[in-house]
């Protein structure tokens, strides 16, 4: 009977800013992770991530390559971040042709949200389960598959 390749999760790689605390078990690794943030248990940072200052990442998220979560975020349990649209029908090895995301500062993303490559603006709040498949430009509560305005903000 052959063996596994076994691989050890962990941190490696990381720039870390000021008074981050992490909850292990984590997977991180070659990302940076700013200033006062908070990463919960069971969570995995791909590399090239940037998690911005004072920002909560709650347990059980995925965070794929190129993606971007400004300052003062939430992020709820369970959210998934997908880079890879599956075009051709099979996973895309290219990580060059991925999508990027950018969630702005200001942003709460609730418990099982799914969000594909976009940019969300400053003050949206995305309610739980909701999947996010287009640029969110307006402040405001986002609900739904797929995820739409459901109230704006002044």
């Amino acid at each position: 009977m052959a063996k596994p390749v076994i691989r050890r999760s962990g941190i490696h790689n990381m720039q870390f800013g000021h008074n981050v605390t992490i909850i292990e078990p984590v997977n991180l690794y070659g990302s940076q992770i700013d200033d006062d943030a908070f990463i919960g248990p069971f969570v995995e940072i791909q590399k090239n991530v940037v998690i911005g200052k004072r920002t909560k990442v709650q347990s059980h998220t995925f965070i794929c390559e190129f993606v971007t979560i400004g300052d003062d975020c939430f992020i709820g349990h369970g959210v998934m971040f997908a880079n890879d649209l599956f075009k051709t029908g099979i996973p895309n090895p290219d990580p060059q042709s991925w999508g990027k995301t950018n969630i702005a500062n200001n942003v709460t993303i609730g418990s099982n949200v799914t969000i594909l490559p976009v940019k969300i603006c400053s003050g949206a709040v995305i309610g739980a389960g909701a999947v996010v498949t287009k640029d969110i430009s307006t402040p405001g509560t986002y609900l739904g598959n797929p995820a739409t305005l459901s109230r704006a903000f002044d």
